[in-house]
């Protein structure tokens, strides 16, 4: 396979220079170009007659030149080019900026073709930077076109040259592209050989072979996805003993004691969770639940069992902030039951960290809470039972098995507020099993949600004045509008900058940004928390989980540029206390999809509903944010779309599950060939 590893800078039309350009589009070698699939086609193979041009679409005419190309100088460095074209039906005036190579391409009485964005201004037909070709070459027209997501600097044309490039390789070398399907599969569900479908994915004819070879791809996309992830599941599931906690040691002791109810919701998955400890296989349980269901107090309980019988709790989280909030929660509810709790982060001082490790090897720390410090080699514990990572997708696989091994084989349960519809899930977590709250505690208010553009802001502003003379504390938003964290920051600090000292200067306004360092992050958050700031103004970093019960507003500044179930997450930092809260999402837009986001928040608070949506609007390649560490990310399947695809596939992987569990058989080598290449560099399979 070292042909498709092949250095991109080393195909034709690439080079060191454009090497560079297509690195940042994650291209790398010959296998990552051609899987470096088009986001969509232009079908420049009907030619119209230029009488049936409509405005505002894209057409390709078949024309004569019937004038010289004229010239007009604007300014220093802008150049109009004009040229009038003819067919049997009417006459169209083509337009150029800055190209003056075009100056002597057309000759007078020659037929070309040509393609681009047509306009109609009082019965004038023109066309604006038309691409072209000569009546016999099809370079630029008459055929489907592929689009590339691109980068600056990198044309259409030249990735699509590149890739004419990459594919002639590929077509060349018998051996070269290996295919990753088994002949069964592809007769049966009548899918094309790998190569035909990488060919035709890239440069179809019409778009029955590209309907053929993205099913094809999309297919295999899916399936091994499945496949790997079941295998995780089989192996954590089948070849090793777990623990199995004694069926003695009931939780209702703890549940009685809450100063509140628990929801039906949360008494259903707590059975869910104490069933899987008693059994002798490791628990690998997802907790899903939308943002203040309960899913603390869950793993509170849950952690009790666990040290109850004797072994000790790993409590994970995204930052030393959260660490620092579970660590209250836990103590208030556990104090009373003689059990201690540790907090290992970053910032403490190496004494102390000293200190708490001998006491975790000596068994005198029951549960420790803390960062990725936890994965650290030096923390080493007695008798680790149970393990509980919080907000998933901040965490990869990769550490969720480092923790595994700290134990002997402890029982795992992963919590996310990132509410998934159950197919996905099956997909994202199809190596563990899936628990859902799907109730909010009776106390939670509704949040009220408005959305609103410029005309508002002075509205807005009172708004805001009126909740922190009420006591009330505030939290305002920056989109990432870049993907260097300079230029957000920068963002931040203008927006700051503004507040501090035009609009809110009589307030204690404070900014967060990804730059600052996490003793720095975490010390404005703790003083937020504390109620000394009023104003909190940052990027996404406040996103995840952080209790300040007194913050009532959730402003969100350029609410178009986050996605549905981000904007869900944002506005579930508020609504924590006994205060009626706000979410206030700003946009900039005419778009009929950010509308269409607006009015849906409006709408409803339900996390479910919303994530349905939100894959429905933006499919799932952005819809889940952060890319699953350790997951290979999808190419081409897009989940929404693609559901019915991935309903089949689910019933084949049960079926080969079923004949042949661990693909020995021989029929079945070409998946296990496909799942080792594409899981193993990134998980121990």
């Amino acid at each position: 396979m070292q042909g498709l590893e092949k250095e991109i800078q080393f195909i034709k039309g690439v080079g060191p220079n454009r090497s560079a350009l297509l690195q940042k589009l994650g291209i790398s070698t010959l296998e990552d170009l051609i899987t470096y699939y088009p986001r969509e086609y232009e079908d420049r193979s009907k030619p119209k007659a230029i009488a049936e041009l409509v405005d505002g679409q894209e057409n390709l005419i078949e024309a004569v030149v019937v004038s010289k190309m004229s010239e007009q100088r604007i300014r220093k460095n802008m150049a109009i080019y004009k040229l009038i074209v003819r067919d049997e039906t009417g006459t169209c005036l083509l337009i150029w900026f800055n190209q003056s190579y075009l100056k002597n391409k057309f000759m007078i009485g020659q037929k070309y073709k040509f393609y681009g964005k047509v306009s109609i201004k009082s019965g004038k037909i023109e066309m604006n930077s038309p691409v072209y070709d000569e009546q016999e070459k099809t370079r630029n027209t008459g055929k489907i076109i592929p689009i590339y997501p691109a980068t600056f600097g990198l044309a259409q044309t030249t990735i699509r040259q590149v890739m004419e490039n990459a594919i002639q390789i590929i077509n060349s070398e018998k051996d070269l592209l290996e295919e990753t399907l088994p002949d069964y599969i592809k007769t049966e569900y009548k899918l094309e050989d790998i190569k035909t479908a990488i060919n035709q994915i890239h440069f179809p004819a019409d778009f029955n072979e590209f309907e053929n070879a993205r099913k094809r791809l999309v297919f295999e996309e899916l399936l091994s996805m499945q496949l790997g992830l079941i295998t995780l599941k089989n192996k954590y599931t089948k070849q090793e003993k777990g623990i199995a906690f004694d069926k003695r040691v009931i939780i209702s002791d703890v549940i009685n004691e809450l100063p509140f109810k628990l929801t039906k919701a949360q008494l259903k998955v707590l059975e869910e969770i104490y069933n899987d400890m008693e059994k002798d296989k490791p628990m690998n349980r997802l907790l899903q639940g939308d943002v203040g269901s309960g899913k603390t107090v869950v793993s509170i309980i849950s952690a009790y069992k666990a040290v109850k019988c004797g072994y000790q709790v790993a409590i994970m989280a995204p930052t030393a902030i959260l660490a620092s909030q579970h660590l209250e929660s836990f103590e208030n509810i556990l104090n009373n039951f003689g059990i201690k709790c540790g907090l290992l982060i970053g910032s403490i001082t190496k004494k102390k960290k000293e200190e708490l490790l001998e006491k975790l090897r000596n068994g005198d720390i029951d549960i420790l809470i803390g960062t990725h410090a936890l994965l650290e080699e030096n923390v080493t514990f007695k008798n680790l039972g149970l393990v509980v990572t919080d907000e998933q997708h901040r965490f990869g696989v990769r550490q969720r098995s480092i923790i595994n091994k700290k134990g002997k084989n402890p029982d795992v349960l992963v919590m996310t507020a990132t509410p998934i519809p159950r197919t996905l899930a099956l997909i994202l977590y199809g190596d563990l099993d899936i628990s859902i709250i799907d109730e909010l505690p009776p106390n939670r208010k509704k949040i009220d949600t408005f959305a609103v553009d410029k005309n508002m802001e002075d509205r807005v502003n009172s708004f805001i004045k009126k909740q922190i003379k009420e006591g009330r504390q505030i939290y305002v938003v920056c989109p990432l509008v870049e993907e260097t964290e300079e230029i957000n920051a920068k963002a931040v600090l203008e927006l700051y900058e503004k507040y501090k000292n035009e609009i809110f200067s009589e307030y204690k306004v404070e900014y967060l940004h990804g730059k600052m360092r996490p003793k720095e992050k975490d010390f404005i958050m703790q003083e937020f928390k504390n109620g000394n700031i009023d104003i909190l103004i940052s990027t996404t970093v406040i996103e995840v989980g952080v209790n300040v019960p007194n913050a009532s507003i959730m402003v969100v500044e350029n609410a178009e540029r986050f996605g549905l179930a981000q904007l869900h997450q944002l506005r579930g930092r508020v609504g924590r206390g006994e205060y009626q809260s706000y979410c206030i999402l700003k946009y900039n837009s005419n778009s009929e999809v950010v509308k269409e986001r607006m009015k849906i928040m409006q709408q409803t608070n339900d996390g479910f509903i919303i994530a349905q949506k939100d894959l429905e609007l933006r499919g799932s390649g952005e819809f889940f944010g952060t890319k699953q560490h350790g997951i290979p990310e999808f190419k081409i399947a897009n989940l929404f779309e693609d559901m019915p695809v991935l309903k089949t596939v689910q019933n084949l992987v049960i079926q080969i599950e079923e004949q042949d569990p661990k693909l020995e058989l021989e029929k079945n080598k070409p998946l296990k060939n496909l799942i080792d290449k594409k899981f193993t560099d990134r998980i121990e399979i």
